[in-house]
């Protein structure tokens, strides 16, 4: 990931076109930074062609006076003068064998090793970088250079094409760097007097805040080799000049203060947050000092680059350490995250909807983006098979609202006239304890009263509390509460794995799930007797996230559904008949949704459809914010009518937002792809394997079921649970519950990363990580992207491992 030293200032200089005088004008700056007396390490990554010619070789020759003070690397060379991907392919075919080429990791690390070990000199010192060809042109392993260098993050400048041609192709190098987050501290342009390139480049840069640096053009190259040194020695010796136009020279003064600007920038956020943020879910006054605060300075995969080590650890005031360090985002930045942050495809759809539509009236209307995210996912998606219709709205909450306005609707259609006015204002909800819906007054009040409710919560409904699943000691338990557990001959119930849990077909046949049926019927029997209505079930499948991670017995979810659509306890009314029948069922898979648990709706699982759903996070890989709620056909009717104020009069100003829509949909094109790679592939396998598990294929997590269980038997450890990307571990702690502290302060250390940890590997660019994370309460859990690297999720499972294996109980 990205550095950042105080004494090592870093540039990467790319080129609009390959032969545009990139190692002319890094000649230029090698020996201008010489003059200011500055160590100067110079570094070509890849080179190709015969060695005589090799950039390192000119620079170091033309490194003016002080050249003691340039010290130069190549790190790949090859020998024929053809693009990187092909040179590792002609060494191949010369030597008879294969000549592996170094993964892009392999890349990005033996770069990042180079800064860190050149930043341990003790004087001030100026890298430059320099990048082969063009800014797409393809490293060693085939992947565009702005993609492979891209987890490095470094501050760039961009070498401009004075060519014919070279408007054209300065201006897309630069928007394409722009679209993957670069740093461009200055354009650099030879001062063509035949195309002028400079004369127009120039004002349009300055317009877009970024410097452009104009250099007299090199001398033609001389026949005599003696003679071309001596007339390119004049020339670095003139540009490079005090005196005269001095550019060269006061570019080094603009780098460096971009450089101090940076680092200044860095240091302040954390005052000026604390003097202007307030934050979500946050107590402020428990927030001490300002190391309390997290400085993202980029993002990249599944990593965060943050500012200045904290308190107490090897510390960046030490001037040779990065004031930046690699953060694993290990709550997948609430959940949002599916494919890694600053993902260039999601990027890429986002600017092409932004270019082609920015935003657009939707009502009545439509948009290419809009109609195929709601076809895929109503005729292919998680609605294949019983939804008819897509409706857009801003974020989870959001859509959670228009789901209950489209249930209580329905249900107060199916009525018909037997329903009064006043008792459609107290229609309640059934749903489960510890459920949440998003902090809108709406789907709060479809929630019982919590920490999230506020002062007008007014909760209408009732809300079972549930058996729940974990795996304790080595052993997979369902657990029941006391109000159910007096009806069973146990309140906690071993079961032989955990696909024989979610295997609930063949558990409706079973004595528990009469003993959950009787409880749930009896119960809703009586609130109904005492004159409680009932308009719909609303329920988070399989797992209620905010409310602790908490992992419901699915056999509990699929009988409470079956329960209200049974007609002899929800008998239809005088209303139209095509509607389903009973109570409309709402899944919120807002969290869950499109394989957060390892399978795309847990529809799958539960064995039955609901009437309505709501997708959010994962739809847009975490890019921006969406979501989508889908109904069945007898939904919609209930809506349908010849009068305008029988419509769904709901909606966002960013309803369908084009841009959302097709990051979504590339987003859904990636998980597609995903889903059949081997990594998936091995992560299930281990799970069968490993825990005999009878069935079903879609129980399985990324987390290793071995180091699951092991966990499982720790002394600080109550219960673990995984699925897919998720796992949640509950801490022994007698204060249990939101307002807990234990989960945090046990797992404290984890957030950093001590450099002597032999188990940790590193983030890209090679530097061990620290583990970002979010506790509720007496829970930690952990979430991975779906393409996290198994060797990412081993570091964290061994980090873990080790402190809560170490840990006394809180």
């Amino acid at each position: 990931m990205s550095t950042l030293f105080k004494n090592l200032r870093v540039h990467q200089i790319f080129g609009a076109n390959t032969d545009v005088g990139k190692t002319i004008l890094t000649s230029a700056l090698v020996r201008a930074s010489t003059i200011k007396n500055n160590t100067v390490y110079y570094l070509k990554p890849v080179s190709t062609g015969a060695p005589e010619d090799a950039d390192d070789g000119h620079i170091q020759r033309f490194a003016g006076p002080q050249k003691s003070l340039v010290h130069t690397e190549c790190l790949f060379r090859f020998g024929d003068p053809v693009s990187p991907h092909l040179a590792v392919k002609m060494a191949s075919d010369k030597n008879g064998e294969t000549v592996r080429s170094p993964t892009d990791e392999t890349f990005v690390n033996s770069i990042a090793s180079y800064i860190r070990r050149c930043a341990m000199a003790d004087r001030m010192g100026h890298m430059y970088i320099e990048t082969a060809g063009g800014v797409h042109s393809p490293t060693l392993s085939g992947t565009t250079q702005a993609d492979a260098y891209r987890p490095l993050f470094l501050p760039t400048l961009l070498v401009g094409d004075g060519k014919l041609g070279g408007i054209s192709s300065t201006i897309s190098s630069y928007e394409a760097l722009l679209l993957r987050g670069y740093i461009i501290d200055a354009i650099l342009l030879f001062r063509d007097e035949y195309y002028r390139n400079f004369e127009y480049l120039t004002p349009y840069f300055a317009e877009r805040g970024v410097r452009v640096v104009t250099v007299e053009p090199p001398p033609p190259r001389a026949e005599d080799t003696a003679t071309n040194v001596s007339i390119t020695e004049e020339y670095y010796s003139r540009i490079t000049s005090t005196s005269g136009d001095g550019l060269v020279y006061d570019l080094l003064s603009h780098l460096d203060d971009c450089h101090s600007h940076r680092i200044e920038e860095l240091q302040s956020m954390r005052r000026r947050t604390l003097d202007t943020i307030w934050w979500p879910f946050v107590q402020h006054g428990l927030v001490k000092s300002e190391e309390d605060v997290t400085v993202i300075d980029s993002a990249w995969s599944d990593f965060f680059s943050v500012y200045d080590a904290p308190k107490g650890t090897p510390g960046n005031s030490n001037k040779n350490t990065s004031l930046l360090e690699p953060q694993l985002d290990g709550s997948a930045s609430w959940w949002t995250q599916a494919l890694g942050h600053a993902h260039p495809s999601l990027t890429q759809a986002a600017a092409h909807a932004s270019g082609r539509y920015g935003h657009v009236m939707f009502p009545q209307a439509t948009h290419l983006p809009a109609l195929k995210l709601a076809e895929r996912l109503v005729h292919a998606g998680p609605g294949k098979g019983w939804a008819s219709r897509a409706f857009f709205s801003d974020d989870g909450s959001t859509g959670m609202e228009v789901a209950l306005k489209m249930a209580l609707r329905s249900f107060a259609v199916k009525a018909g006239t037997t329903l009064s006015s006043s008792a459609k204002k107290n229609l309640g909800i059934i749903g489960l304890k510890g459920s949440y819906h998003g902090d809108t007054i709406g789907a709060m009040d479809a929630c019982e009263e919590g920490v999230y409710t506020c002062e007008w919560h007014n909760a209408k409904g009732y809300w079972f509390e549930p058996p729940t699943i974990s795996i304790r000691q080595g052993e997979v338990t369902v657990s029941l509460p006391p109000s159910i557990s007096s009806s069973s001959d146990s309140s906690n119930h071993a079961m032989p794995s955990l696909s024989s849990v979610y295997d609930v077909e063949s558990r409706l046949h079973t004595s528990l799930a009469t003993v959950y049926r009787r409880h749930i019927e009896s119960t809703l029997s009586n609130l109904m007797h005492k004159g409680q209505q009932f308009a719909a079930l609303v329920l988070e499948p399989l797992v209620m996230g905010a409310g602790g991670m908490i992992f419901i017995d699915p056999l509990f979810q699929r009988v409470m559904i079956d329960v209200v659509r049974d007609p002899k306890l929800f008998p239809a009314r005088d209303g139209p008949q095509d509607l389903s029948q009973g109570l409309p069922v709402i899944y919120d898979e807002v969290f869950i949704g499109l394989y957060r648990l390892g399978f795309l709706s847990s529809t799958s699982l539960l064995g039955v459809y609901p009437d309505i759903s709501v997708n959010a996070k994962i739809l847009t890989g975490g890019l921006v914010p969406m979501a989508v709620t889908m109904a069945s056909e007898s939904i919609f009717q209930a809506f349908w009518s010849n009068h305008k104020t029988d419509a769904l009069l709901h909606g966002h100003s960013y309803t369908a937002h084009p841009i959302g829509c097709e990051v979504a949909n590339k987003t859904l094109d990636l998980l597609e792809k995903m889903t059949d790679s081997e990594q998936w592939k091995q992560a299930k396998q281990n799970w069968v394997e490993k825990n005999l598990e009878e069935g079903s294929s879609e129980i399985w997590s990324f987390w290793d079921r071995d180091f699951i269980h092991s966990l499982s038997h720790l002394d600080v450890v109550n219960e673990v649970m995984a699925l897919g990307t998720v796992l949640a571990i509950k801490v022994k702690d007698k204060q249990a519950g939101y307002g807990s502290h234990s989960a945090q302060k046990l797992l404290q250390s984890i957030k950093f990363s001590p450099s002597d940890d032999p188990l940790l590997s590193s983030a890209p660019g090679g530097a061990p990580f620290g583990i970002h994370f979010r506790t509720l309460g007496d829970v930690a859990y952990f979430m991975t992207s779906l393409n996290t690297p198994r060797a990412t999720i081993e570091s964290i499972e061994n980090r873990l491992w080790n402190t809560l294996s170490n840990a006394g109980s809180p």
